[in-house]
């Protein structure tokens, strides 16, 4: 489906190990020089379940800025963009400010791009939090709200990002919220599918606090084998799908969530595109994604419902322009009305762009 208007996309991340505290940038100062010796050396450093996360380690030891993500999006014309924090690894005192500032001063404008907004990132069990959130809106007037990640699974052979299992319940992180709630900023929440309860939980406990999930809700290995065997089966990907179908319908019944379709092509997922280095073509992309997409949006409705391309981290299993092809071709298909609401209207209304 060509799509007549230009979007906004509300979820990309832009890092650059070379110049910034990124996850990788230890390993490119040391092997920067050398990418075989530098992909060596990030397999070795970091522990499987993550190397399997991310697909290919180049995808997070390259820089990936406005001019990469221009690149990326071909034919189509994007009016905003929403970065997510991602791997910023200075988390003293109020080290996380400087990714704020870092995606703030980046060069969007001369690639005919523009920043809409910045989702931050601050731990709400940090006695500081109301003070990190003062200081990422004083770094910038971009600054929308916070992600803190919480996806854990069960499966121990699947990457944790989050050192407890259901951060979104713990006391010490609901009592942190208020201050998120109180300064009417909205929240990123990503888990993975076994944990979209703590989602509603966080949700029924701030009716009044603009919350997003992330990814659809990360239903680990429904479309192959991940971690110690999640999805081995088709009997045990069925029981996925059935699981995560039934809880994102409990989650839809919260009026303050909204749900991002993106992610939908991370390993994590039980993809093994990045494993045969080809990248999924548009009829497997609509193939996959159209009883997820379609779900979500009969759960959620067509104006609770945004497109993001998670980019570059869907990068592994496909391109870009592929997957807004294949998505605005399974949108329309379920309400040929309903493209300008999930590729436009609903970020720009969550984010207040």
């Amino acid at each position: 489906m060509q799509l007549s208007f230009p979007i906004i996309d509300p979820h990309i991340h832009q890092w650059d190990p070379y110049h910034t505290p990124h996850a990788a940038a230890l390993a490119v100062k040391l092997f920067g020089k050398h990418p075989r010796l530098l992909d060596r050396m990030v397999r070795l450093l970091n522990p499987k379940p993550i190397i399997e996360t991310i697909g290919l380690t180049e995808h997070i030891t390259a820089p990936y800025l406005p001019a990469h993500y221009k690149q990326d999006i071909g034919r189509y014309q994007v009016e905003q963009v929403v970065h997510i924090e991602a791997g910023w690894h200075e988390h003293k005192g109020t080290g996380v400010v400087n990714e704020t500032r870092f995606v703030a001063g980046l060069p969007f404008q001369a690639h005919d791009l523009a920043l809409g907004a910045i989702v931050a990132t601050a731990d709400p069990r940090r006695k500081d939090f109301k003070k990190l959130l003062q200081l990422h809106q004083e770094v910038s007037p971009k600054f929308r709200g916070i992600r803190k990640m919480a996806s854990v699974h069960p499966d121990k052979g699947v990457h944790a990002w989050a050192d407890e299992p259901h951060l979104y319940l713990n006391k010490k992180f609901l009592k942190g919220f208020e201050h998120l709630a109180k300064a009417g900023l909205s929240f990123d929440a990503w888990v993975y599918s076994t944990q979209i309860s703590d989602v509603i939980h966080l949700a029924k406990t701030f009716p009044e606090t603009p919350i997003v999930l992330d990814h659809l809700g990360t239903p680990v290995g429904l479309f192959g084998t991940v971690g110690k065997g999640t999805g081995k089966t088709a009997q045990e990907r069925q029981r996925i799908l059935e699981n995560w179908q039934t809880d994102l319908a409990k989650l839809a019944e919260c009026p303050n969530v909204m749900t991002k379709v993106s992610a939908l092509f991370m390993p994590v997922l039980g993809h093994h595109f990045h494993q045969q280095r080809q990248l999924a073509s548009k009829a497997q992309l609509i193939e996959l994604a159209t009883p997820l997409i379609q779900h979500a949006l009969k759960c959620f409705g067509t104006d609770r419902a945004m497109f993001a391309s998670n980019f570059p981290m869907d990068r592994v299993s496909a391109n870009l322009v592929d997957i807004i092809d294949a998505f605005s071709d399974i949108v329309h298909s379920h309400d040929e009305n309903a493209l300008k609401s999930v590729f436009y209207d609903n970020a720009k209304g969550f984010y207040r762009l």
